[in-house]
């Protein structure tokens, strides 16, 4: 068995024994009821939501807005850090507000953004934009920097100009590096619609949990955070493995 076949396996036994383990606390009662109900309680409650499809029309909006937020957070941040990596003096003043850009909560800027495009899906995408770009920028820089020198030696030679350098040689190089931004980009971008939900919306995914916990509908509000988990889980994974299998072609070359 290779490493990474092994990984993958010790990944999912530490999954398999957290909820085996929840189960249990959950079913022996020493987490109540009203704080959690059992994993497989969630999942029969997400088995049900899906078959008489109660909420189709709210988790539709939530993946229209958060497909719409990681395409904007991904292709900004690209062009903010191919740009920002193309000039070094504005990178030097730059870099430190990237690396404190999340130590400010975004949440501090809901009134604005209902000012500025109000209570809709607008809203809910800048704002799931905003937690993913950064994410974006920051692996953009990172994954230019790690380009070899003699690549660009090397479109110098071919004569390429600056546009089809960075398109057909220092983004293939940089692309498994970029894959990591784009993963955090996915995660930052669900977290940012999801939470906006609870604020800047009428509809979706967030709203339906807010509604459910309000109401001590636990079946309801642990279903739906199931569907968010198990889907982002899903994006990961297959990111995951595009980012492996780039991985391991970099190290054969």
């Amino acid at each position: 068995m290779t490493r990474e076949a092994s990984t993958r396996w010790l990944r999912v036994a530490v999954i398999g024994a957290a909820v085996a383990a929840l189960e249990f606390l959950c079913r022996a009662g020493i987490v109540t009821r009203l704080t959690m109900i059992p994993p497989s309680e969630m999942a029969a409650a997400l088995y049900q939501i899906l078959a008489d499809g109660r909420f189709f029309a709210d988790m539709r909006f939530t993946a229209q807005n958060t497909a719409a937020a990681m395409a904007l957070s991904i292709v900004t941040g690209f062009g903010l850090g191919a740009l920002v990596h193309a000039l070094p003096r504005l990178r030097r003043v730059l870099e430190p507000l990237f690396s404190a850009y999340y130590a400010v909560p975004t949440f501090v800027l809901y009134p604005l953004m209902i000012v500025a495009f109000g209570i809709g899906a607008t809203s809910l995408i800048v704002v799931g934009a905003m937690f993913g770009v950064i994410a974006m920028v920051v692996n953009t820089l990172i994954g230019l920097d790690r380009v070899p020198a003699s690549f660009a030696k090397t479109a110098r030679v071919m004569r390429l100009g600056g546009l089809r350098t960075m398109l057909l040689v220092q983004l293939p190089a940089a692309l498994p590096s970029l894959l990591t931004g784009i993963k955090l980009a996915v995660a930052y971008s669900v977290i940012g619609v999801i939470a906006g939900e609870f604020i800047l919306a009428t509809a979706g995914v967030g709203k339906r949990i807010a509604f459910a916990y309000n109401d001590f509908d636990t079946r309801t509000m642990y279903a739906l955070l199931l569907l968010i988990i198990g889907t982002v889980m899903v994006l990961n994974a297959f990111l995951h493995h595009w980012e492996q299998r780039l991985h391991r072609r970099w190290g054969r070359a």
